[in-house]
């Protein structure tokens, strides 16, 4: 039996968490590497030093529990969150924050960010486990039923008291408040989290491109492609490459910074109005690629299945890509 050791992962510059005692055990003895590029060195570097085995996510399913840890670079989507949503201990190799759909899930016990080769050091056994680690404690099977046929029983009487027509309807208001309340809550997060910081990043490298010129550097080097319903097909399919799809598609960086240096042009009159849906589908090509294997393991897919279907996707989006163009070239005609 393999004995496997323990290391501390600290958060990098600009990182977010406290750091995550990572000790892989006999049934949880993967470290599962989801960054699109093989093996990232993170992973490789954790397995080196506790023993235990590396997996490339995008190649391989991995049951959740044998997973002891995860590594990840995402820039703040649903896959931030996906990982922690499981109670698996997340290492992030961006520095990023909480935030997305499933920022809720994230913390300091299961999640770090910024995260490099030299962040990860051995520790010695007597170090307190994470959190995320300990086995939940379960209730004898009798001592639950006991439980809950007394809570049971108690609500039952607690409604018997309180069976009156105003009390149920002050009861039903006041869920329905909560639900709006809690919905507005909910909102402000998301509001808060994701929409303004996103409108101040572009609105930053707006800036920086009027500003420096880049803008039109670029727009030169794209002109013979920006300027034929053929180029933007060309686009579709250098986006899509499965060599690249997975890699440039994580924080859709690319798309914003290329969709900000086209949607310039087509205000200026450099290329015609009736591209911007063909280039729309052009420059996002590689949407969702870097997702594909968190998807299927959300979907609880079996291990043949994302050997198949990871590849599959990532193949049917040349083909998709360049269609997606044609058809919202077609649509357009007319539009503008």
């Amino acid at each position: 039996m393999p004995e496997y050791k323990a290391v501390f992962v600290r958060p990098g510059d600009n990182g977010w968490g406290d750091g995550l005692r990572v000790h892989p055990t006999t049934e949880k003895n993967k470290i599962v590497s989801v960054t699109g590029g093989g093996i990232h060195p993170v992973a490789q570097r954790v397995a080196d030093l506790t023993g235990a085995e590396v997996v490339d996510g995008f190649k391989n399913a991995v049951p959740d529990s044998e997973i002891a840890a995860a590594v990840i670079d995402c820039g703040g989507t649903a896959r931030i969150g996906v990982y922690p949503m499981k109670n698996i201990l997340t290492l992030d190799v961006l520095p990023s924050s909480p935030s997305g759909p499933l920022s809720k899930h994230i913390n300091v016990r299961n999640f770090v960010s910024g995260v490099k080769p030299d962040c990860v050091a051995l520790v010695g056994a007597d170090e307190p486990v994470s959190v995320a680690q300990e086995e939940p404690v379960l209730l004898d099977k009798e001592e639950f039923k006991e439980k809950y046929a007394a809570v049971k029983e108690e609500h039952r009487n607690n409604q018997a008291m309180q069976d009156s027509f105003l009390v149920r309807f002050s009861r039903k208001i006041g869920n329905v408040m909560g639900i709006f309340y809690q919905a507005g809550r909910d909102t402000m997060e998301m509001l808060f989290k994701n929409i303004l910081p996103f409108m101040a990043f572009m609105s930053t490298i707006i800036g920086i491109i009027n500003y420096t010129g880049v803008g039109n550097v670029i727009a030169n080097l794209l002109e013979p492609l920006s300027g034929s319903i053929l180029g933007f097909v060309v686009i579709a399919f250098i986006c899509s490459i499965p060599l690249i799809s997975p890699v440039i598609g994580p924080g859709a960086v690319i798309a914003q910074v290329i969709g900000v240096l086209i949607g310039t042009q087509i205000a200026r009159g450099t290329i015609p109005v009736t591209y911007a849906l063909p280039a729309l589908f052009a420059i996002n090509a590689q949407v969702g690629c870097d997702f594909i294997p968190v998807g299927l393991s959300l979907g609880e897919a079996k291990p043949e299945t994302v050997s198949i279907g990871v590849p599959a996707i990532l193949y049917s989006r040349v083909v998709t890509g360049a269609l997606a163009v044609i058809i919202g070239w077609i649509f357009s005609i007319g539009m503008y």
